[in-house]
């Protein structure tokens, strides 16, 4: 038996604020997707990343209901360079979203900051750091 990794999904109370949030960060997203109870982005790779409303995901699991405690999952966007994750970190602050951890240089060798999508999933945006000669 053998499986392959297809997609990445996430569960959204507003389909429109999501998607307009990602779309700040590069993902291609038509507009008329905003009204649909499920959409599917084409990632690189063969990748997607799909968004199911919160109806959507109760018709066929009328159990669920959303992690508490934290978050669960974690998407990256990289950015070109370090002044590129400072630039969308304040962007999107800009635009009201949540920054949760603003931009450091970590350990592992990334300029590194957290903002979260309208849902409260960490979303990090990260960039190698310049090395010194």
């Amino acid at each position: 038996m053998e499986a392959r990794l297809l997609f990445f999904g996430l569960v959204v109370e507003d389909m429109a604020r999501s998607l307009a949030f990602y779309r700040h960060l590069g993902l291609d997203i038509p507009k008329s997707a905003d009204e649909a109870p499920h959409v599917d982005v084409d990632l690189p790779g063969g990748l997607k990343l799909a968004f199911d409303t919160v109806d959507t995901v109760k018709s066929f699991d009328p159990d669920w209901s959303p992690p508490k405690g934290g978050h669960r999952v974690a998407i990256a966007f990289g950015c070109p360079d370090p002044a590129g994750v400072d630039a969308v970190y304040a962007k999107l602050g800009e635009l009201g979203y949540e920054q949760y951890k603003e931009p450091w240089d970590a350990f592992w060798g990334q300029r590194y900051a957290i903002v979260f999508d309208p849902d409260g999933n960490h979303v990090e945006l990260c960039a190698p750091l310049e090395k010194s000669s």
